[in-house]
């Protein structure tokens, strides 16, 4: 009773943190307590004010524990309890009808509860536990999809499945939306919501509008009304400055009106606002503010801290109803796979959602039109391929420079590192801007655009770019520095916490599409696709053509510049990929050593005492590392071993362990059995493996025996050979999150884990080396009419966007392991330029404007995913 009386006195902050505190929940600023009031109104409770202020009657009131905060970022979620609780949350959100979807989403949804509740598809089993549960409306009629999906999940962990519920379900366009009733001056019903970015108007369960914080300059309210004022716009003359929406009553706009300053709050805010003086004398307005902790500080706490972790166990699994538990403190666990197209089986930190068919203008026969009209000339479509990728270059390059803008503005980075960057991109983004200027008059002459094209004086481009490569010959000095620079932004990171969390936060943005270090070799990668442009041109115009004297000395300038700058190239393509392993890589102290140069990474099965287990290998010119993958927020890869190159022997093992594909590596140390998943790739490997062995023999196994003793010294032989390392070890040696980021998890190194397949350091230097941009249209296999894209292929991927003014890629397609042919009769696709891409069941048709862009993505796509496919 005395403690009761004492929490009924005490701030509603007091009742949350022992909440908190009972479920063990560090990152418990996300969530809210919310319950009735007096009004019947569903209210937060409040972290300031005593809570007998807020509930009336406390035997007749039920707190509900709940999500409050929801960011557009699971992976931000640094704790697996955290993400447990939130995909109750989604759980909870889909029984109720909170959380809409089309029907293959919903399917896959519960699919996913299924495979987490009742573990791998047992079809019995599968069809009495949906006959006993209800997970949404209207389940009986999904009955046949959900058992299809979950046949598919098979060895899906419930973490797993927490993960990859979270996965699809942020992509919603209802994920955690709570509507506000309203209407607008004419006196239409629509519904108010708010988000991390900012307020948001539906009507019904459609988004018709979206305020941005950054365009909002204050929220309030009068009574009934609602009011948004906005941020004048210099584009729009006649922008309307105040927005007003009638509500119920005004306690709703109050409620509204507080959520929308806390979500303002924790996700704009640094810190949490200082409360304002009190008045001496009257007041005015509301005194509410927020009150916690802001996401950004949520974050670096828990990355900061040294708090010993309590493992997270969940509870038995039901089989009771899944209304079990509720919403107080939604006791039950959640499962999910993919996280776009239902019939995709790949997990989803593979894709980005692959564009759905809304939102896209059809067009079956406006490129018909188009081809009729322009020119047909071969020396067209390659200027019209240095314009596409030109475009794509200097969108590249405003990464850099939106980079040092916004990180560059903080104290943390050194005033020689700002300087460095500014002083060497800025001049070469000022010039390319002009370069791509000249190209697109060039490209609107040639096509007609103007009377210029009667004489044939604009029907060429190899004076252009004769001219423009003159201009950058004395930009080298700049391109030089720019390894400089990259070298620079790696050391002072690792002196300064706070600049490495700044990289990591531009990185995580939508229009870094690939790691930030990739962008500093733009440069340089951009001097060998005017190399190869130059080349085709050459070749293909004769000797009297009026171009291709100009063409061939511009040629010869370029290739000058390749030849002076080629070694720096190769240096920082190695660097950058070092750099971009240590993200994916915990448990080895300092990958990027001097003197290591990386060669592989794939998949092999690792035969131990529990059999075959999957495993990723990275092989170096001194080492060979084999990893498992964490269960962490940050998907990497733990280190489980160390294999020194120096004295190491390989030999087929295949008939001695009846293992296909395998071989057995024979260290000083230690020996290991693995398995390649086919004929062609342990090839691969074994090729590399021995080149590395020669290279690690001829430098005498210097670094080598320093990397030994970390990981195969405490080892006895027996033990070695055994290799007693198995899941298990996953969890048992994490003991902080100190160095626990949140991660893509597309990256190269999931993408080959998924695939399981592997790539070599040649060919990451062949995928961005040979790049491709423009305009394509896409049909999925069992969709009408085509969708018209701008696509860029670029690091073994396909990146798609509306435009190509497009800021940012609205998805991805890795390509690893997929296949390039044509379409057969059977399939039905009656066009021209048409090639389709395929893996197991995922299947996408790609069509291009012209024979010329056919062949270059064909054979392009065929060279780096090095298939040798006849089309």
């Amino acid at each position: 009773l005395w403690l009761l009386l004492c929490l009924q006195r005490a701030p509603g902050k007091v009742l949350f943190d022992l909440v908190c505190a009972h479920l063990n929940l560090i990152e418990g600023d996300y969530f809210g307590l919310e319950f009735q009031d007096q009004r019947k109104m569903t209210v937060w409770l409040d972290l300031l004010k005593p809570t007998l202020k807020q509930i009336r009657r406390p035997k007749n009131t039920i707190l509900r524990f709940v999500v409050k905060f929801f960011p557009p970022d699971h992976s931000q979620l640094l704790e697996e309890l955290t993400r447990y609780l939130f995909a109750l949350q989604i759980k909870h959100d889909l029984a109720c009808g909170r959380l809409t979807c089309n029907e293959s989403s919903a399917a896959l949804l519960v699919s996913h509860i299924v495979q987490s509740e009742i573990g791998d598809f047992d079809e019995v089993q599968c069809k009495q536990h949906l006959l006993n549960n209800k997970y949404i409306p209207e389940q009986d009629a999904l009955m046949d999809k959900i058992i299809e999906y979950h046949r598919k999940h098979v060895g899906q962990t419930p973490a797993e499945s927490d993960y990859q519920l979270l996965e699809i379900a942020r992509r919603l366009e209802m994920y955690g939306v709570r509507l506000y009733p309203a209407k607008d001056r004419e006196g239409t019903k629509l519904s108010l919501a708010v988000a991390h970015s900012g307020v948001l108007v539906f009507q019904g369960h459609t988004k018709i509008n979206a305020f941005n914080w950054s365009k909002v300059r204050k929220l309030s309210f009068k009574r009934k009304r609602f009011l948004i004022k906005l941020r004048p716009d210099l584009n729009q003359s006649n922008c309307q400055d105040t927005l007003e929406f009638m509500m119920g009553s005004r306690d709703c706009c109050k409620v509204f009106w507080k959520i929308c300053v806390e979500y303002h709050a924790f996700f704009r805010l640094f810190e949490e606002p200082k409360p304002k003086p009190k008045p001496v004398l009257f007041t005015r307005g509301s005194s509410f503010r927020f009150s916690g902790r802001t996401q950004r500080q949520v974050i670096d706490y828990v990355k900061d801290s040294e708090f010993k972790k309590v493992p997270f166990e969940r509870s038995p699994q039901h089989s009771e109803s899944p209304s079990a538990g509720q919403v107080m403190v939604n006791g039950q666990k959640q499962s999910l796979s993919l996280g776009q197209s239902p019939d995709r089986r790949q997990p989803s930190p593979l894709t980005s959602p692959l564009l759905t068919d809304a939102g896209f203008v059809r067009t079956d026969d406006e490129d018909e039109v188009r081809r009729k009209r322009f020119p047909t000339d071969k020396a067209y479509f390659i200027a019209k391929e240095l314009l596409t990728t030109e475009r794509t270059y200097l969108k590249d390059l405003e990464v850099i420079t939106s980079f040092q803008k916004s990180v560059g503005k903080d104290e943390a980075m050194p005033d020689s590192l700002r300087n460095l960057i500014f002083a060497n991109f800025e001049p070469v983004y000022k010039f390319h801007e002009t370069f791509l200027n000249d190209v697109e008059q060039r490209l609107a002459q040639w096509e007609g655009r103007s009377n210029a094209h009667i004489k044939g004086d604009y029907q060429r481009v190899g004076d252009v770019m004769l001219k423009n490569i003159q201009g950058l010959k004395l930009l080298t000095a700049h391109l030089q520095k720019h390894s400089e620079a990259l070298l620079e932004l790696e050391r002072t990171c690792r002196s300064s916490r706070r600049l490495e969390g700044l990289c990591r936060d531009f990185e995580l943005q939508k229009v870094c599409y690939l790691p930030l270090n990739i962008f500093f070799l733009r440069p340089l990668h951009r001097l060998m696709h005017y190399k190869q442009i130059l080349e085709r041109l050459c070749k293909h115009y004769p000797p009297t053509h009026d171009d291709f004297r100009a063409s061939r000395a511009a040629l010869a300038d370029i290739s000058e510049m390749v030849v002076q700058l080629h070694g720096t190239l190769i240096k920082m393509e190695n660097f950058q990929k070092l750099l971009e392993l240590k993200k994916d890589l915990t448990g080895v102290e300092d990958l990027a050593i001097p003197g290591r140069e990386f060669i592989r990474l794939g998949c092999l099965s690792k035969l131990s005492g529990k059999g075959l287990q999957q495993r990723m290998f990275f092989l170096f010119n001194d080492v060979l590392m084999y990893t498992s993958r964490g269960m962490t927020a940050s998907n990497q890869f733990k280190v489980n071993g160390q294999l020194p190159l120096y004295g190491m022997t390989i030999r087929e093992s295949e008939d001695e362990w009846g293992v296909p594909h395998s071989f057995t590596l024979f260290g000083q140390r230690q020996s290991v059995v693995v398995a390649a998943s086919s004929a062609s790739e342990m090839e691969k490997w074994v090729e590399d493996i021995k080149m590395a062995i020669e290279l690690a023999d001829k430098c005498n196994g210097s670094s080598a025996e320093i990397l030994s003793s970390s990981f195969t010294d405490s080892k006895s032989p027996e033990e070695s050979s055994a290799d007693q390392e198995s899941e298990d070890d996953l969890s048992a040696s994490r003991t902080s999150l100190e160095r626990q980021t949140p991660h893509r998890g597309n990256t190269t190194v999931h993408v080959c884990w998924h695939r399981n397949t592997s790539v070599s350091m040649v060919d990451f230097s062949v995928a961005l080396e040979n790049q491709l941009s423009g305009n394509l249209l896409r049909k999925f296999k069992n969709s009408n009419g085509w969708q018209k894209l701008w696509v860029v292929f670029t690091n073994f991927s396909l990146f798609f966007y509306k435009t190509h003014q497009d800021e940012f890629p609205l998805a991805s397609l890795p390509l690893l392991g997929y296949s390039i042919t044509v379409p057969s009769e059977s399939e039905n696709i009656h066009k021209d330029y048409v090639f389709k891409l395929h893996f197991k069941s995922h299947v996408y048709y790609f069509r291009s404007e012209s024979e010329y862009s056919f062949e270059r993505y064909s054979t392009n796509t065929n060279l780096i995913l090095n298939k040798m496919v006849y089309l």
